[in-house]
């Protein structure tokens, strides 16, 4: 038996958002992808203190990276590890899902962004963003149309005499 979307959406533990993402690009898609990553940074990751501020994707000799994800070194370590908490970590999907990233990718102005890293089912996985950067009037616009938004739902909350 599938199980319906809400269900999928249950099973997913968030970890870590990048919440200017949306502020500061336009997300055109988005895809989900695993994360390669060494023994001990599965460990800090589900700690929750990952950091996806100023990360960003790249493609690389036919494979996706991801570039400036801070994840801390674990403290519990047996192994004295001096992995580089910063270090480029490849992004595991699907040939066709890379080659359409990487065709895009060669539009000027498309960059890949991570938006939120969370494990489903045990296995770390990230949503990444195809997204073209948002000029400052762009900005400004979102956020006047998130207050006219914001203001008209308070306007019909309060007249409702339910």
């Amino acid at each position: 038996m599938k199980p319906s979307k809400d269900e999928k959406e249950s099973d997913k533990i968030s970890v870590s958002t990048y919440r200017k993402a949306r502020h500061f690009y336009e997300i055109l898609e988005t895809y989900e992808a695993g994360i390669s990553l060494e023994g001990p940074e599965v460990k800090a990751l589900r700690g929750g203190q990952a950091s996806l501020d100023g990360s960003f994707g790249r493609a690389e000799g036919g494979d996706i990276y991801l570039f400036n994800f801070y994840i801390p070194p674990y403290r519990y370590a047996t192994q004295n590890t001096d992995a580089d908490p910063r270090r480029k970590r490849r992004l595991l999907l699907r040939r066709r899902e890379i080659d359409k990233i990487t065709g895009s990718l060669q539009i000027k102005g498309l960059t890949l962004v991570p938006l939120e890293v969370y494990f489903r089912r045990g296995w770390a996985k990230v949503a990444v963003g195809l997204a073209r950067g948002k000029k400052g009037p762009d900005r400004r616009e979102a956020l006047k149309k998130k207050a006219a938004a914001r203001e008209a739902e308070k306007s019909f909350k309060g007249s409702y005499k339910g």
